[in-house]
């Protein structure tokens, strides 16, 4: 009697985990803390004869330990020679044996002529499969396109959303490039999406985040940005064609990071309009590349457009990102941090000096005697009593919450430039229509001088003075963290 209440036992137990594990069973959400972890896995280039897939797992099995991800996503070209169904169910065993959910986009080489299968026929062998949780979608361009709603860590309302998007191989007319692109069809589905979760929650939209492998031709434009941290050792092989991809997902506002693989020597991270374009880290060891083998890793913040990056190999963790900031553990450790100055004080302002004429470089003002200073609330240059051919100098202190690295932003019609303790940190100089400039610092906390001088010479005139960090959302520098000296 004991044996046979045992075996149901085990049956049921066996059964249960099964259940609370399939596709449909499985719910994703924030924990009490309000977070959610990622762990990107891209470029396996798994081939099942290789005596390198012990390496492969090694370091998958390494990530999965020590990062303990609810989900692990990837990013293409996984399953590269044949055997190719043996290679997925290998691939899939190492989720199955770490009991941890995982997903997957198709890169060009996991479909390519020759190897026997489609890339719908590639789903065909994982779906299904113990914690695999994705699908092959809907009807359009590629085969797998489907998002993963994430809930809130109370209540079933979905508080993030996680598109898995085909980036295609090839183009049919080699004439068009080498790499296909995200086409139309499929950018519509997204839009569509996006538009539905925001009607769900009130029109605002959904925290999100983008999976594909090929990279966006938009990669080209973060490459040297100061918001730009990792390793670029090779070009970016995107498309030839801009098929709108970048432009759908600047308009919708929903997505704060694209992740993707395909370039193997390229790990780095950076800001373009807003969304964070990442490479993950090359994961397999028969894929060529000289990087250590390891994982990109996204943590989400629930109801927050915030999320923090690294890269996690065998040596440890290395290039901490944090979104919407741009601030990165380089910056922390390369920096020099500038003290705070031994001063109180409780007035909120900003001095200002006015002055007239053609100006060619904002310093041009030093010189010159000003025709009218006062005290404002914040930079503005609303006070200027012509419309061309003037200047301003402002001097305040700001009060820095937290040591930590913060960046700041001058966005001008024409030129100005950012002090902060007499040290240059923006530099948006010259006579030119409007344009932004970055510059990161390292603040202990406290007060510190902030200096922005302007000139305005012919047609438009704009400033704008930013800040950001790990814990403030970039935003015009307000009114309450601005300080002068009683007089």
């Amino acid at each position: 009697m004991k044996k046979h209440i045992i075996l149901f036992l085990l049956l049921f137990l066996s059964f249960g985990s099964m259940v609370s594990f399939s596709k449909e069973n499985i719910q994703f959400r924030f924990n009490k803390a309000g977070q959610f972890k990622i762990a990107q896995f891209t470029d396996i280039h798994w081939n099942n004869t290789s005596d390198n897939c012990a390496k492969t797992i090694e370091t998958i099995k390494m990530v999965l330990d020590a990062e303990k991800p609810d989900l692990a996503v990837l990013t293409g070209d996984i399953v590269s020679d044949p055997p190719i169904k043996d290679g997925w169910l290998a691939v899939a065993k190492i989720f199955e044996e770490a009991k941890i959910p995982w997903t997957v986009v198709l890169g060009n080489h996991d479909s390519e002529k020759g190897r026997g299968f489609s890339r719908c026929q590639i789903f065909d062998i994982i779906e299904g499969l113990p914690y695999y949780t994705g699908e092959k979608g809907l009807p359009m361009t590629g085969c797998g396109n489907y998002e993963i709603p994430v809930q809130a860590s109370q209540g079933d309302k979905t508080a993030a959303v996680l598109y898995h998007i085909d980036s295609n191989d090839y183009p049919e007319n080699d004439k068009l490039g080498h790499y296909d692109w995200i086409h139309f069809d499929q950018i519509s589905w997204y839009r569509h999406l996006s538009d539905t979760y925001a009607s769900k929650n009130n029109n605002k939209v959904l925290p999100s985040l983008a999976f594909f492998h090929i990279p966006l031709i938009e990669y080209n434009n973060i490459v040297g940005k100061p918001t730009t941290v990792g390793t670029k050792g090779e070009g970016i092989a995107s498309a030839d064609v801009n098929s709108g991809m970048f432009a759908s997902l600047v308009e919708k506002q929903d997505v704060m990071g694209v992740f993707v693989g395909h370039d193997h020597n390229n790990d780095y991270i950076g800001i373009e309009k807003n969304i964070a374009l990442a490479f993950g880290r090359t994961s397999g060891a028969d894929a060529y590349g000289k990087l250590e083998r390891g994982s990109r890793i996204i943590l989400m913040y629930e109801d927050q457009f915030k999320f923090d990056s690294w890269i996690r190999t065998k040596k440890g963790t290395e290039l901490y990102y944090y979104y919407p900031s741009g601030i990165s553990s380089v910056n922390e450790k390369t920096l020099n941090f500038l003290p705070a100055k031994d001063i109180e004080l409780n007035k909120q302002g900003v001095e200002y000096t006015y002055y007239e004429g053609k100006f060619k470089s904002v310093d041009d003002i030093i010189s010159q005697k000003p025709l009218k200073e006062g005290v404002l609330k914040n930079f503005s240059i609303e006070s200027a009593a012509v419309e061309d051919y003037f200047a301003f100098g402002f001097k305040t202190y700001i009060k820095i919450p937290e040591r930590g690295v913060y960046r700041f932003y001058t966005n001008s019609d024409d030129g100005s430039k950012l002090y902060i303790d007499r040290q240059l940190v923006v530099d948006n100089d010259g006579s030119h229509s409007l344009k932004r400039v970055d510059g990161k610092v390292a603040l202990e906390a406290g007060f510190h001088e902030i200096e922005v001088r302007y000139l305005e010479n012919y047609m438009g005139q704009t400033l704008e003075v930013g800040i950001a960090s790990r814990h403030i959302l970039e935003q015009a520098i307000p009114d309450n963290m601005l300080f002068i000296p009683n007089r």
